[in-house]
């Protein structure tokens, strides 16, 4: 299969139904309240001005796998994950600090200089973070929204939902442990690894897969099959996009490049090139890591180090043997074929994706 057009023709199938519930949003909103129609809008426009749809796919895929017939439903349905995709997001490039969003201006940002043009300067960073935090927990709503409104038995929402609560639960965990090591300054492997299953795996991977075999009335064990494979290609999804993250553009990825070393994040990267780094190459991770207002010459000499101590190398290595463990559980799960094709190139492509 070729994923990369396998999600391009999903996400030409999905969008149109993700705008009009954003456009049934916004309607609703702007009978009762201009700022959050207003808002609303601005959401939208970052949510469609990138992504791939990953987490809709996945939901979808998994609905077919376990033998789900209803699939515009189903599509429906699966923009919940898209919309706490976005809420999660929203509250993210607040702490990572974060000025674009698929090349859009952050939610935060653009209330803090709708401030500063509109009222005063005093305290427009506390307005733009207040309301970003607002607007995030709105979108967390219509997120779960989608979900239950959809038309699926009543038992199976409440088990979908639970889910979905869930998720989001594990998903804050993974980020306060994120929080925390990266003002730490430093971390271990396997604190990385644990923040990389809460934050990512369980979240980008997991969640779609559990929510789409739910909702396809799959039972317990196939769940517990889902998860085997669903963490190690979340794990492999992280790795690769912290490594994006130092070495991709910022055309391609949609937020600035050395973003994530200005923030001082603690990735595989990071903990692998501070064992193997020389005395002078550790002063200038030590000096570089964390700090804001990076030049292109510290980015630059940043990723050479990682470079220099084979923590590149490493890094995907790593990446790949996750992506064997899970290719292995796929096989073993016996999905119908169409589905099983799909996981076995998303696996594939978490290695080679650009974005």
């Amino acid at each position: 299969m070729n994923i990369k057009q396998e999600l391009k023709n999903f996400k030409k199938e999905f969008d149109p139904i993700l705008v009009d519930f954003f456009n049934n949003a916004i309607y609703e909103a702007e009978e009762s309240d201009k700022l959050m129609a207003g808002a609303l809008k601005h959401i939208k426009k970052i949510t469609m001005s990138g992504g791939k749809r990953l987490r809709p796919a996945l939901m979808y895929y998994s609905y077919i796998g376990v033998g789900g017939k209803r699939k515009k439903e189903l599509l429906r349905a699966s923009i919940s994950v898209e919309l706490i995709h976005t809420f999660l997001l929203i509250h993210d490039d607040i702490i990572d600090r974060d000025d674009k969003r698929h090349g859009v201006m952050t939610t935060h940002l653009k209330y803090k200089e709708m401030h500063e043009k509109f009222f005063w300067q005093d305290n427009s960073t506390h307005f733009g973070t207040s309301m970003a935090i607002i607007i995030g927990d709105m979108v967390a709503a219509l997120g779960n929204q989608a979900l239950y409104s959809s038309k699926f038995k009543a038992e199976i929402l409440i088990k979908a939902l639970y889910k979905l609560q869930k998720v989001v639960a594990n998903t804050v965990i993974g980020e306060a442990k994120d929080v925390l090591i990266s003002f730490k300054g430093r971390a271990t492997e396997a604190e990385i690894l644990d923040v990389c299953e809460l934050k990512t795996a369980k979240y980008t991977i997991e969640s779609p897969l559990h929510l789409g075999a739910i909702l396809g009335e799959a039972d317990d064990n196939i769940l517990e099959k889902l998860t085997k494979l669903a963490i190690p290609i979340g794990i492999a999804f992280q790795i690769q996009d912290d490594i994006l993250g130092v070495f991709g553009s910022e055309e391609k990825i949609g937020k600035p490049v050395g973003s994530d070393i200005a923030e001082g994040k603690q990735t595989i990267l990071v903990s692998e090139a501070r064992k193997k780094a020389n005395v002078k190459q550790t002063a200038v991770l030590k000096s570089v890591l964390g700090k804001e207002d990076l030049t292109q010459k510290e980015i630059e000499k940043f990723r050479e180090i990682i470079v220099e101590t084979g923590a590149l190398d490493y890094a995907k290595k790593l990446a790949q043997n996750y992506i064997v463990e899970a290719k292995k559980e796929i096989i073993k799960i016996k999905l119908k074929k169409e589905a099983e094709d799909f996981l076995m190139s998303i696996a594939d492509y978490m290695l080679e994706r650009e974005v």
